[in-house]
């Protein structure tokens, strides 16, 4: 979940650039379509977008209030470009072309200098692509580059009523540490925020 869109920062415990581009390898359970994850580029901000903006306007995992224009996820896009990447997941439609199913991020924890070696994790998945192991396959993904950039400490804040995303997370090693009560009002209701952690 991200709670806001914190802009990321250049640098960080990585050299900027230096996660290469995943490999083409074929993801997905036993009999369920097969996808594949790559770094997030231009030609994934439609994608990304549809799916953000749908969990903006029906949904509580974020707590952005107004949908993105194709140009602001383009910037978010480049904004996640280097220290604190972008992954999506891509898997083919019915027409056999390769769409969007899946993204996922790494963003600075906080902007004061200390805190440079945390970071914060979001993962959506598309609605009619939940079940399938994409949203563990993009933060199993995540948390290798965070080792790989040299984060110590990934942290995920999720909205209370998530008990999939919940899951996921201790699913991949993240504990509870706290949560925040009714920080959030989305849609008329107040909303909590469950922070869990992992340690790389």
């Amino acid at each position: 979940m991200s709670t806001g869109s914190r802009p990321s920062v250049s640098g960080g415990p990585g050299p900027r650039g230096a996660v290469s581009r995943s490999g083409p390898r074929t993801l997905g359970h036993p009999g369920t379509p097969a996808f594949r994850l790559e770094l997030a580029g231009a030609a994934h901000a439609e994608g990304t977008l549809a799916i953000y903006n749908r969990e903006i306007e029906s949904g509580t995992a974020t707590f952005e209030m107004t949908s993105r224009s194709v140009a602001e996820q383009l910037e978010w896009i480049n904004r996640h470009s280097g220290a604190h990447p972008a992954v999506v997941a891509l898997a083919p439609d019915e027409s056999g072309r390769e769409v969007v199913v899946g993204f996922g991020s790494l963003s600075p924890y906080r902007p004061r200098a200390a805190y440079s070696t945390t970071v914060e994790d979001s993962v959506y998945v598309a609605e009619s692509s939940q079940r399938l192991g994409i949203g563990r396959a993009i933060l199993e993904e995540l948390l290798r580059l965070a080792e790989a950039h040299g984060f110590h400490a990934v942290i995920a804040r999720i909205t209370g009523e998530n008990a999939a995303s919940v899951a996921l997370h201790a699913a991949c090693g993240f504990e509870m540490i706290g949560t925040e009560r009714e920080v959030g009002r989305k849609f008329g209701r107040w909303l909590d925020v469950v922070c869990m952690e992992r340690l790389i």
